[in-house]
């Protein structure tokens, strides 16, 4: 057995940044970017008023109260065309452009109107309430860097620079195949030793949450030329994954039929929990991950070994983000020679903080608790015992719902 960090170092040395393609920006989201973005205009373009009320003389109202002579106005989209001499001021909105002359922003609050005569009853200090041109970004900027994931506030930013359209990697096209005889699908009739297959559909959604296009390729029986003929339908594909029949059994054909045709196999047997009977190699120009038939162990190595396979695919620098910790509310035994992955939720505490509450029961088979759960503890080989409170390293299970 192999240490998980190796295992996942030697997935994703295999794998380079793919093609770069364009997009419009209405179809960037969960793109990652291939390069820098630049802005193409300046934000504020001009000195803008960040409040309702009125452009002065910071000079004129330095000794309040005061009375200038309203002489126009400024609302968002439009400019004063005169310019503010000394006794006098323009009415201004939150956006508008600030009058050539003027210098501060005087709330609306602070002001008695009467006609054209505007009373001044606080002072204002040069730039007091303007938004200079520039301070949100300028033109040639960088705002977002090649291996962006594009977030909804990402998206609004790229928008914001004038950028209608993105050069962004093209998705991974990831193949999934399910393996057994003892698999059905969802709605088909269930033998009396059959179980319905949650695997590949549940694939298919983390390999689109993870910025790809996924390729079901339904279950393969346990029949030799079945199962070459269908993995040979997966060449073209970026990555075949399957599951089951990675583990040491009779009907567990994946090594064997594939290494017929092929299959060079890098690594197989992870040490961790769950997800230990876990493989990766290359079958012809196609790289293949084979995990656990188990539905817990599938989706967590899911987690751990797809999606960073995926993000060098992408070439997305998701990876470098700290480690997420949070504190936990039951006591963790002392752990054994291999990396666990124990199912949790996470709440915030009065003070704060991040908590993490493991199930009591961690059985690979419970996929409700999978279900139920927002997070992964993760307990390093021999790990010592950890008492109630105290810090852990947690690994979140919906993508950037706590780092957003």
């Amino acid at each position: 057995m192999i240490p998980v960090a190796e295992a996942v170092a030697r997935i994703t040395a295999a794998f380079a940044p793919l093609p770069a393609e364009t997009v419009s920006i209405a179809e960037a989201f969960n793109r990652v970017l291939a390069e820098d973005l630049r802005a193409r205009v300046t934000q504020p373009p001009v000195d803008v008023s960040a409040m309702d009320g009125y452009a002065v003389r910071a000079t004129d109202v330095a000794e309040p109260p005061v009375t200038l002579r309203l002489i126009g106005s400024a609302p968002a989209g439009e400019r004063f065309a005169g310019t503010v001499a000394a006794g006098q001021t323009v009415r201004i909105f939150t956006g508008g452009p600030v009058p050539d002359g003027a210098d501060a922003i005087v709330m609306q609050e602070n002001v008695e109107a009467d006609g054209e005569r505007i009373t001044i009853k606080e002072s204002a200090a040069s730039g007091r309430f303007v938004r200079p041109a520039g301070l949100d970004f300028k033109a040639g900027d960088v705002g977002l860097v090649a291996g962006r994931r594009m977030t909804p506030r990402a998206i609004g930013f790229a928008a914001a620079m004038n950028l209608p359209w993105l050069r962004v990697r093209r998705r991974p096209r990831i193949a999934i195949l399910a393996t057994g005889d003892e698999i059905v699908m969802p709605g088909d009739p269930v033998g009396a030793n059959q179980i319905v297959s949650s695997n590949s559909l549940a694939l298919a959604a983390a390999v689109q949450s993870y910025g790809g296009e996924p390729l079901n390729l339904g279950i393969a029986p346990d029949d030799r030329d079945a199962l070459r003929a269908m993995a040979e339908s997966a060449r073209g594909a970026d990555l075949l994954v399957t599951t089951g029949g990675a583990s040491v059994g009779e009907h567990d054909l994946i090594q064997s039929v594939l290494g017929e045709v092929g299959l060079e196999l890098d690594f197989w047997k992870i040490a961790m929990r769950p997800g230990k009977p876990l493989m990766f190699g290359r079958f012809g120009e196609t790289s293949l991950l084979g995990l656990p038939g188990n539905p817990v162990s599938s989706l967590v190595c899911a987690l751990v070994f797809l999606r960073p396979a995926m993000d060098a695919m992408l070439g997305a620098t998701e990876a470098d983000a700290p480690p997420l910790v949070a504190r936990t509310e039951r006591e963790l035994g002392a752990n054994d020679e291999r990396q666990d992955y124990q199912r949790a939720t996470l709440a915030l505490a009065p003070d704060g903080a991040l908590t993490a509450s493991p199930y009591s029961k961690q059985d690979s088979s419970m996929l409700s608790m999978l279900a139920g759960a927002d997070c992964l503890i993760v307990r390093p080989p021999h790990a010592p015992a950890i008492p109630a409170g105290g810090t852990v390293e947690v690994l979140p299970l919906d993508v950037g719902r706590y780092r957003l």
